[in-house]
């Protein structure tokens, strides 16, 4: 998903920029998650069926989401 662009004849609204605001933030959430998940290399051992990494990516990125929140 993608925010909004203002232009020379349309700036945005508050709510526009608001939206922009929630898009980016959800955006950087799943950004970092992949990082972590590149750094711990886990990305690199996986040979298995293509639903069982789908699993474990998802698993990953939630233990990851509650560290951080911690």
């Amino acid at each position: 998903m993608t925010g909004r662009k203002a232009t020379r004849s349309h700036r945005l609204t508050d709510a526009e920029k608001e939206a922009n605001r929630l898009i980016s933030r959800e955006r950087a959430t799943v950004e970092h998650g992949f990082a972590d998940l590149k750094s711990w290399r886990i990305l690199t051992k996986i040979s298995m069926n293509v639903h069982h990494p789908t699993r474990l990516l998802r698993a990953l990125l939630v233990l990851a989401n509650r560290e951080v929140q911690r």
